[in-house]
């Protein structure tokens, strides 16, 4: 969780923790998010292997899996859960900005990555080859049935903030 592929891919990671990250660990706590946030990175890379062997190639095992995506996409999946109401500060091709639903944009993400985490594994060079998908998308449902659980157990609840505004 700690290498990754390129400035790109950690940029993109660390904007989707910017603009995630802080409300989950708010509802969550700093101790709890913390080992949330590494769980969900387990249960990602967890995800992918179990998938590669099942549905890959020998070739696509030895791709190493890099970064901190499917940590983050537990980040996206306990959003998703908590704060479905709230907007985001979306680009639309080409040209606009338009803010959106929480649950519309990360639903719409979860779909590209469950999409691709097919094609991937059945086409190695999809989108240049090497992206976990399946890691994005066990990562995601970590996410979501963590959050829930934890709000279930009463530890885990939005800001009043949030609540007040949904």
């Amino acid at each position: 969780m700690f290498l990754h592929g390129g400035w790109d891919h950690i940029l993109g990671n660390m904007l989707f923790l910017a603009i995630f990250g802080k409300n989950v660990e708010d509802a969550f706590g700093q101790l709890t998010y913390l080992v949330f946030y590494f769980a969900g990175g387990f249960a990602a890379m967890m995800t992918q292997t179990a998938m590669t062997p099942l549905f890959g190639t020998a070739q696509d095992a030895r791709v190493p899996e890099l970064g901190a995506s499917g940590a983050i996409a537990a980040v996206l999946g306990a959003y998703f859960l908590l704060y479905p109401a709230s907007r985001v500060l979306t680009w639309i091709f080409p040209i606009f900005l338009v803010r959106i639903p929480a649950w519309i944009f990360l639903g719409a993400w979860f779909l590209y990555q469950l999409i691709e985490a097919d094609f991937g594994l059945f086409n190695a060079h999809a989108n240049g080859g090497g992206v976990a998908f399946f890691a994005h998308v066990g990562g995601f449902i970590f996410g979501l049935a963590a959050a829930w659980l934890l709000a279930r157990a009463g530890r885990a609840a939005p800001s009043e903030r949030w609540r007040s505004m949904a």
